[in-house]
């Protein structure tokens, strides 16, 4: 039995309270934020039948993702993370309800939507460095793994919802119901942001200027194994990420609706289904020493199944056909492949970093985690005009596999690195 028990995830960090609040709190938000996800995509694709204007997700959500993600780390460093975080929550809360206000006016202007969506994400990119800085602070350090293993599972557990309910439910009561649900969930994660305890910077407290920003590469820049972790997940997310081709698949090779409908909720939650399935079997995950090793292998398997999602989709054969089957399958593969390379990178991340740059690395971290499946929805968008959809997925994920490969060949010290 406590072989079997070490399989599961560990839950130890549950029992602080603020976090366990935190997480609880996450299990109602990230449902309500994974509709919007699978909304916005869907009604752009809805008024414009266009995969190059889902696409442009991708640049909205880039810009202010980098730019305030790399200053929202600076404002971590520098204010009471707790006071940071109602900020921006409120942020999101009220641009979750313009979303809504939007769509229940029955606009069909791509480029306010996409306006809305890039304020959305200047929110988004200030809140998620802090509330990573956040967790040290809250669990000890030999839990971090465990910390971060359940807060994935959680993300993804949403991200597997969302899309399920929201794709077969937006042919039937339309976007806005969505964006509201969205914006009623998120306050539950503005009451336990409220009963946080004061999270002052320890240490050093640089002003959230440009040198503050500058001072994170700089320390990054000091520990090559670190910033290497950034190149690899860049990498794969660059090339391998396809989902801003889900629309256009789930409608030209498996005979889903053009907007909604069973194969791109099954497509959209393929991914985070396996990531939850790869977080409820964490266990291991605490106990492997070559972390360099686990993170290149974990990426190769991602780039795997991407290559076998493109074939399928090129195969084709219907909503209840088998290769509708193979592609969600092979999603899943890939997501429970990315949560454990996900998981070793922010620990690693997180343990390595003083108290007082924690923000700022988490800043640059959240830029490459999330900046890079941004930029790859413009990037496939825009191969898919030119070569189809199919052969962009599978493409993307040969080269996930090649320059992967190059990349570690080039940094040896990231495939030798290990915890003790």
């Amino acid at each position: 039995m406590a072989g079997l028990r070490q399989l599961f995830a560990d839950t130890r960090p549950l029992r602080v309270p603020a976090f366990r609040r935190l997480w609880l709190a996450n299990i109602v938000t990230v449902i309500g934020a994974q509709l919007t996800v699978v909304t916005i995509p869907a009604q752009i694709y809805a008024d414009t039948g266009s995969s190059a204007y889902v696409g442009l997700t991708g640049l909205f959500g880039l810009v202010p993702l980098i730019v305030f993600g790399l200053w929202g780390g600076a404002l971590a460093d520098a204010l009471d993370r707790r006071v940071l975080l109602v900020v921006t929550t409120g942020g999101l809360i009220v641009t979750s309800g313009l979303l809504w206000a939007q769509a229940a006016a029955g606009s069909t202007d791509v480029w306010l939507l996409l306006g809305l969506f890039a304020l959305q994400q200047s929110f988004f990119a200030i809140d998620q460095p802090t509330r990573s800085a956040v967790i040290p602070r809250l669990v000890p350090a030999e839990q971090l793994p465990a910390a971060n293993a359940l807060q994935m599972t959680v993300v993804q557990a949403g991200a597997i919802a969302g899309p399920l309910v929201g794709g077969v439910l937006i042919p039937f009561i339309g976007f806005s119901w969505l964006y509201l649900v969205d914006t009623l969930c998120l306050f539950a994660t503005l009451v336990a942001v409220l009963r946080l305890p004061s999270l002052r910077v320890e240490g050093n407290v640089q002003a959230p200027g440009l040198r503050s920003v500058i001072d994170g590469f700089r320390y990054l820049r000091l520990h090559p194994v670190l910033l290497m972790s950034f190149v690899v997940d860049i990498i794969a997310m660059l090339f391998g990420m396809p989902r801003a081709l889900f629309p256009e698949i789930a409608h030209t090779s498996f005979g889903g609706e053009s907007a909604g409908g069973l194969a791109f909720a099954a497509l959209s939650a393929a991914i985070p289904a396996g990531a939850v399935l790869g977080g409820i079997f964490s266990g291991w995950v605490s106990r492997v020493r070559r972390q360099g090793v686990a993170v290149v292998s974990a990426i190769v398997v991602w780039g795997l199944a991407v290559v076998a999602f493109g074939i399928a989709a090129g195969f084709g054969g219907g909503v209840a056909g088998t290769m509708l089957v193979v592609a969600v399958l092979a999603l899943m593969v890939g997501g429970a492949a990315d949560m454990a390379s996900a998981a070793f990178r922010t620990s690693m991340l997180q343990s390595a970093a003083e108290d007082a740059v924690r923000g700022r690395l988490q800043g640059i971290f959240i830029v490459v985690v999330a900046g890079g499946p941004r930029l790859a929805d413009t990037l496939h968008g825009g191969a898919a005009s030119v070569v189809g959809a199919a052969p962009a997925a599978a493409g993307g994920g040969v080269l996930v596999i090649v320059v992967t490969i190059v990349a570690v060949l080039l940094v040896p010290s990231f495939l030798r690195y290990r915890v003790e």
